[in-house]
């Protein structure tokens, strides 16, 4: 039986280009979406999805700590991209 410390977690990441940053894939979804006579979009942006299971090991802090680093070490390139999480 698991302990409260050891309940399984589950973070979702996102990850996006900077708005700084051309998104030209983002501009061609936009462009088809349009042809195909959707309305009203005014700027279409891609990016990533990530589901991150945690065993249960960590604190809430720990995994926090955790997932933020590998975000922002494996999961994004710093350079053009940013990320956000949740917790389920």
């Amino acid at each position: 039986m698991l302990t409260y410390n050891e309940k399984k977690m589950k973070a979702y990441v996102y990850v996006s280009l900077k708005k700084s940053v051309l998104d030209p894939q983002g501009k061609t979804i936009q462009s088809a979406l349009r042809k195909m006579g959707y309305q009203g979009l005014e700027e279409v942006r891609q990016g990533k999805y990530f589901e991150i299971t945690l065993d249960g090991g960590l604190s809430r802090e720990q995994a926090e700590a955790e997932v933020g680093r590998i975000a922002r070490e494996v999961l994004t390139n710093p350079v053009i991209e940013e990320f956000r999480y949740t917790f389920e």
